[in-house]
């Protein structure tokens, strides 16, 4: 059995941590194979017995991986999926970040984990993709995201003027920073904070999420995801962003942008004990009374 290791950032404070990953995956006789990036970041403080093999993109992955493992937040989670792309290799997210609705498995969890992968006791959830279309070459050869698609004003710009149609047909004119199209992953990302609903991963919709409108009685919006989005944008600038998950891009507001499901989706692994309502009751802290 072999699994991908991947981290975009490597502190001193998670050396034992990494450590102890390694050689927990080690006596259980899974080979790690460990992002180049990361292991140029960690060869210095952490001894390996032989030379790890390493992995540089997607090209070097293929079926035959137990998983990719993410170390770090929600954010190093997002970068694993344009990792792995279109292949059916689960994500395992380990948080060494701060929420990690995403990346949800404690450091503490590490030897649970391992023993899940070999015993292969774990369960994989699917969640579906947000994909961009447009008259231009927008995110290289990914362009779709796990979380969410968002259109947003230029730093102090004025607001923008966004009609946003389903099907060519014109749902609203929206006055605000921006738009957040999420999927159900993402509607506890950036939609959550812009007072986005909370939808459940399995429930095949898009939330359209407005940034600060102008209009206090436009609100977000679920509609199911067999829709595709499309936007036309104006402004007093001719520029603006684009987002996809954590990644952007800046463009002219003469382009033209539709966003729809993705034709594939990806697995996330998590423990058979957790589930998305404890996800949420840990997260979010629902039902715990602070006045106690």
């Amino acid at each position: 059995m072999k699994v991908a290791i991947y981290s975009r950032v490597y502190e001193s404070e998670q050396k034992e941590d990494i450590k102890r990953l390694l050689e927990e995956l080690q006596a259980n006789n899974i080979q790690a194979i460990i992002y180049r990036g990361f292991f140029e970041q960690i060869k210095e403080d952490i001894a390996f017995t032989q030379e790890p093999l390493l992995f540089h993109s997607y090209e070097d992955l293929d079926d035959s991986f137990e998983c990719m493992i993410s170390l770090g937040g929600d954010g190093t989670l997002l970068d694993t999926v344009t990792m792995v792309r279109e292949q059916p290799i689960p994500l395992l997210g380990i948080n060494f970040g701060r929420l990690g609705f995403l990346a949800s498995i404690g450091r503490e969890e590490l030897e649970t984990v391992v023993a899940s992968l070999k015993n292969h006791t774990y369960v994989e959830d699917e969640r579906t993709l947000i994909h961009l279309d447009s008259n231009m070459p927008l995110f290289g050869d990914t362009p779709y995201g796990l979380n969410e698609f968002a259109i947003h004003k230029l730093d102090t710009s004025s607001m923008i003027k966004i009609h946003a149609y389903l099907n060519g047909e014109f749902l609203n004119s929206y006055w605000a920073d921006g738009l957040i199209v999420a999927t159900p992953t993402g509607s506890t990302g950036y939609s959550l904070s812009c007072n986005g609903p909370v939808v459940f991963p399995d429930s095949g919709s898009f939330v359209i999420t407005p940034v600060s409108p102008h209009n206090l009685n436009v609100r977000p919006i679920v509609v199911p995801d067999n829709n595709i989005i499309s936007f036309e944008i104006e402004g007093r600038t001719d520029s603006f962003l684009c987002t996809l998950d954590s990644r952007k891009e800046i463009v002219q507001k003469t382009i033209q942008l539709a966003v729809k499901k993705e034709d594939f989706t990806v697995s996330l692994i998590r423990l058979n004990e957790n589930n998305f309502l404890q996800t949420l009751r840990n997260k979010l802290s629902w039902g715990l009374d602070r006045r106690n």
